[in-house]
């Protein structure tokens, strides 16, 4: 695998491009979202949330091209829409782990299915019953996530760290006001399951 390392403190990008050759992984450096955007394509983009230029690459990362992993320090800025984020300091052996269920994610089958409900990632489709369902960005990263496995309880921590990023202010009540509109939108509040004081899972109404 080849990627993209976009970090600005060369104390922080040397051990991590060290350590990500140490399992295979060619890390080509630069220190700019400029630097970035004229690089040449990789199979996957690590960038440090600190970066100032950075709003090029969250554009890339919405365009669906290139996966993107946003590594980010308590009080940063997150980047919308990335596929992953990863808390600094960086463990290399945790990046890795990372970058593979990425990786996997962006291989799977471009339908999602559960019963009536298929969510096409490729052009975020959603529709129940072949009817189509208009959601909002986030309501659509919610339902994705939520999809990745169905039945299983997903906690609100994970997220809300995964959907708005870990650094994200807003009130305690975001998360339950998405959900309630992903329902109502569903056409159905059973889709969603509440499981109190743990998070949510997407289950098949009765």
């Amino acid at each position: 695998m080849k990627v993209l390392l976009v970090e600005d403190d060369e104390s922080i990008a040397e051990p991590l491009v060290d350590g990500l050759a140490r399992y295979g992984i060619v890390a080509d450096h630069v220190t700019t979202g400029a630097a970035a955007l004229a690089a040449a394509p990789t199979d996957m983009v690590l960038l440090d949330a600190a970066v100032r230029d950075a709003d090029g690459i969250e554009r890339l990362c919405h365009s669906g091209d290139t996966p993107l992993i946003v590594l980010t320090a308590r009080g940063e800025r997150a980047t919308h829409g990335a596929d992953e984020y990863l808390p600094k300091p960086v463990s290399v052996p945790d990046l890795v782990a990372r970058m593979k269920s990425v990786s996997r994610r962006r291989r799977a089958v471009p339908v999602t299915t559960c019963g009536p409900l298929s969510i096409d990632t490729r052009t975020h489709e959603v529709r129940v019953h072949r009817i189509p369902v208009s959601l909002s960005p986030k309501e659509y990263d919610l339902l994705t996530l939520l999809a990745q496995d169905p039945g299983a309880v997903v906690s609100r921590r994970h997220l809300l760290e995964s959907v708005w990023g870990p650094a994200f202010p807003g009130p305690g009540k975001t998360l339950d006001f998405h959900v309630a509109s992903l329902r109502r939108k569903l056409g159905d509040p059973g889709w969603i399951e509440n499981r109190r004081g743990v998070g949510f899972r997407l289950a098949i109404p009765a």
